[in-house]
């Protein structure tokens, strides 16, 4: 795996291994967590060096029937959920900047039409928002009130933006991006994802880039903006039955 930031690594590790580890083998690992959200009870962490590791609450753990000493494996952890009625959102892929392309990053003149938006760029976000779809603009979460705005323009038009936002009070921004339709695909996200993160990297954050396993496009985009696959995550969804 490329060396990612202490930040990142101490972040997931808080996250997986605080608590006491309930079993571990070569590559599956699952740890109990007390202090863990109702809204994150159960997660399962995939790096992209083949590394599995689960976590729950204690009273997530003695629903499923899970107890110290047990045989596991990550299908048989995830059967257990499924026979308990506990439903998982679908992964996403975790995306960030390694140390390397960070300081590259950091040493980049950017160039094009491309600013930090704020409060008084409400018309033209506003102008920006009507010209994009609902399922767009949800899949994004592109909003002006975020911890950080960037746009590109052409012809003084806000044609794409991204935002972030401090990521489960950690130094982590997590970033959106949208690109109205008509101008996507000629590079304005690459420019607007690394303008915001050397913005968030200036400020003591490590950008975080997350997208479905099934948007092609999304991923696309990460690596065109020089961020490595760190892995797949899951988290309980918030229908699940449980």
């Amino acid at each position: 795996m490329p060396l990612f930031s202490q930040t990142i690594s101490d972040f997931w590790g808080a996250q997986f291994f605080n608590g006491y580890v309930l079993y571990s083998d070569e590559v599956f690992t699952v740890a109990i967590n007390p202090d863990l959200s109702e809204e994150s009870r159960v997660m399962i962490l995939e790096t992209s060096d083949g590394w599995v590791r689960a976590v729950l609450t204690p009273a997530l753990a003695d629903k499923i029937g899970l107890y110290q000493g047990q045989d596991l494996s990550e299908p048989t952890f995830r059967r257990k959920l499924n026979d308990a009625g506990v439903t998982l959102h679908g992964a996403d892929y975790l995306f960030y900047f390694s140390e390397v392309d960070k300081n590259e990053l950091l040493q980049e003149n950017l160039e094009g039409d491309l600013r930090r938006l704020t409060e008084q760029d409400d018309a033209v976000f506003s102008e920006f928002q009507s010209s994009a779809s609902e399922q767009d603009l949800d899949d994004a979460y592109v909003e002006l009130d975020h911890w950080g705005v960037f746009g590109s323009f052409e012809q003084n038009r806000l044609i794409c933006a991204a935002s972030m936002y401090p990521w489960e009070d950690a130094q982590i921004a997590d970033l959106g991006v949208l690109t109205l339709m008509p101008f996507r695909g000629v590079g304005h996200a690459r420019k607007v994802v690394r303008s915001i993160s050397k913005y968030a990297c200036d400020q003591g954050y490590e950008p975080q880039y997350r997208c479905q396993l099934d948007n092609l496009a999304s991923v696309s985009l990460a690596k065109a903006a020089g961020l490595t696959l760190f892995g797949k995550w899951d988290v309980i969804s918030p229908d699940s039955t449980d």
